[in-house]
């Protein structure tokens, strides 16, 4: 399964790199395992990664549920949030990606989560998808 977790999450990061119009949002490039120390928004970080076994009886599959956080600005940055989010799962929605080694069988968004941190007033916009490979 990790090769499908590792090979999708490169084609998803090339795909999202790639968009001019995301990096327009961004101010750039700005999408990362960790963020940079005292990073400031917005940019988008990698989030969490749920793999489980989805072979079939003849193919060997995996299916994975996954996010990104979109990090805003404090002080109103919500709107920026919700937006850089919108064009993220617009991008990745039933895209047609190529994962080295496996086929894409699905990516689709599954949810969304609008927080804003008490502590650091910073907005997040936490993009939820869930994807399914085989093994080519």
């Amino acid at each position: 399964m990790m090769d499908a977790v590792i090979a999708l999450r490169r084609v998803i990061q090339a795909r999202l790199v790639a968009d001019a119009e995301l990096g327009a949002l961004l101010g750039g490039p700005r999408l990362y395992d960790e963020p940079p120390r005292a990073a400031s928004g917005p940019y988008i970080v990698h989030g969490d990664v749920e793999a489980r076994d989805w072979s079939t009886g003849t193919e060997e599959g995996c299916e994975q549920a996954l996010s990104f956080v979109v990090w805003a600005g404090s002080g109103g940055e919500t709107a920026a949030a919700l937006t850089i989010a919108a064009r993220l799962a617009a991008l990745l929605h039933d895209a047609p990606l190529s994962p080295a080694g496996h086929r894409l069988v699905q990516i689709r968004q599954t949810g969304l989560d609008l927080k804003r941190d008490a502590r650091t007033g910073l907005s997040s916009a936490t993009v939820r998808l869930r994807c399914v490979t085989e093994r080519l």
